[in-house]
């Protein structure tokens, strides 16, 4: 089957070919436009070793790939993978997700912008009913409902009384037999009853484990927030990755979802550009536990409980040019084994408790130095408690504020401009302003230590 369509532009020529409903575009421009790129690769003997990835497009009335839920996604995504990468254009349309995007190495997802929106379907949940061993496919359940062939589903069992502590398998419903559904893996764990084992349709919106080399940009993630259960960003979030390195994030939004924005653990050198993580349920940005070389560029996070969370051993990475707002608990959270940061030029303003927080951790070993604060505005934290600008805490060591603005200007929300903890070591405050803030400087150190 062969479709030709022709149509002109101005001064452009776009010609169209489809081959069993893969398009390839050729442009003709009066200026030259494709003969002269033609020239540069035809100008001498050299061999043609640069290589052409395919573009597909996944429309909802029109397309490659025409649908409006995450099958024809993927089906774009897997096509891709078997031709070495290249990129998916989504078409402008609000698409129910009933299971994850998985992504794959060299993959480029484009969407439309605030026109492209992947949104969660709203989630169910219910009990096993008989216990399931780590090597089996299948798990019973009391209620079915809800749940079909294809659509994600976790499975999650209590291994302790936090959030975080659970055992957790996604996967893939493969079939429904009665009140048995069947599972694409096993197990791996042990879901029992006793330890109040759940099944659930809660997924990423997109993920990957051991996915190099991925580009996201111009979309919109919609997690249903209101319709889906809490799950810990150390499992799920709007975006969950986990040994992926060198990812590439541009005005992608993720809001809404019932857990964290953007999560992202063990992952090296992934950076978002022109990002937002709004109205999530716990972490805006989660770099998790020993990712390096993280940076955010141009970044929003506003309406989270934090708007960016240092996990454990995170280092050298870069905040830049970043609004963090309205955050329920704390514009930034820095930690465990996290290191040479800096956090430059940015706004940290309006949330619930601290600016800008060094957490207390066991141990000098364990907490976050070296890390530097340089040209930021840090106002107004403290819409929820007495507020402190920037928080230092634990035998905290090598930390640098300089040329940074903090002030008060809702009738004292801000308390404290920097607080200096008792054990904390080697603070040096260089060049910063305080206005509104009744403590500009609160050192909790002995008279004999003060900042350098």
């Amino acid at each position: 089957m062969r479709r030709e369509c022709v149509r002109a532009s101005g001064r452009s020529l776009v010609i169209a070919v489809c081959v069993v409903g893969v398009c390839w575009s050729i442009c003709g421009e009066a200026a030259g436009g494709a003969e002269d790129r033609e020239s540069k690769v035809t100008a001498s003997n050299r061999p043609m070793r640069s290589m052409r990835t395919l573009v597909l497009t996944v429309g909802q009335t029109e397309g490659d790939l025409c649908g409006s839920d995450d099958k024809a996604i993927q089906a774009g995504v897997d096509y891709l993978h078997r031709l070495g990468g290249g990129t998916l254009r989504i078409l402008p349309g609000v698409y129910e997700l009933r299971n994850a995007i998985y992504l794959r190495p060299r993959i480029t997802l484009s969407g439309s912008g605030e026109q492209t929106i992947l949104r969660k379907s709203a989630g169910m949940v219910t009990k096993l009913v008989r216990d399931s061993d780590w090597y089996e496919y299948g798990v019973e359940v009391d209620d079915p409902a809800g749940f079909a062939p294809g659509t994600g589903i976790m499975l999650r069992s209590s291994t302790g009384p936090g959030q975080w502590q659970y055992d957790v398998l996604q996967a893939t419903i493969t079939a429904i037999e009665g009140k048995v559904l069947f599972l694409d893996r096993m197990t791996q764990k042990n879901f029992w009853t006793q330890n109040d084992a759940t099944a659930a349709t809660l997924f990423p919106i997109l993920t990957a484990e051991g996915v190099d080399d991925v580009r996201i940009e111009n979309l919109v993630l919609d997690g249903d927030r209101d319709h889906n259960e809490n799950i810990n960003g150390n499992f799920a979030g709007a975006v969950f990755i986990q040994s992926c390195h060198r990812w590439r994030f541009t005005n992608v939004v993720a809001r809404n979802y019932n857990g964290d924005g953007f999560s992202f653990q063990v992952c090296d050198d992934v950076h978002f550009d022109g990002c937002q993580s709004l109205n999530n349920a716990d972490l805006g940005f989660h770099p998790g536990s020993g990712s390096q070389r993280p940076v955010f560029r141009r970044c929003t996070a506003r309406g989270n409980s934090q708007g960016i969370f240092f996990c454990w051993g995170v280092s050298d990475g870069l905040v830049g040019d970043c609004s963090l707002a309205e955050n329920s608990r704390y514009g930034i959270s820095i930690g465990h084994r996290d290191t040479d940061n800096l956090v430059r030029n940015c706004t940290i303003e309006r949330n619930g408790e601290v600016g800008i927080l060094f957490r207390a951790e066991v141990g000098q070993f364990r907490c976050g130095h070296r890390n530097r604060i340089e040209g930021c505005t840090i106002r107004d934290n403290g819409t929820q408690k007495p507020g402190i600008g920037i928080d230092i805490q634990g035998a905290t060591h090598d930390i640098t504020v300089r040329d940074t603005r903090l002030e008060s200007t809702t009738a004292g929300d801000q308390r404290i401009g920097i607080r200096i903890g008792e054990k904390t070591e080697r603070v040096l405050l260089q060049g910063n302003t305080y206005e509104g803030c009744p403590i500009a400087v609160e050192d909790l150190r002995s008279s004999r230590r003060r900042p350098q």
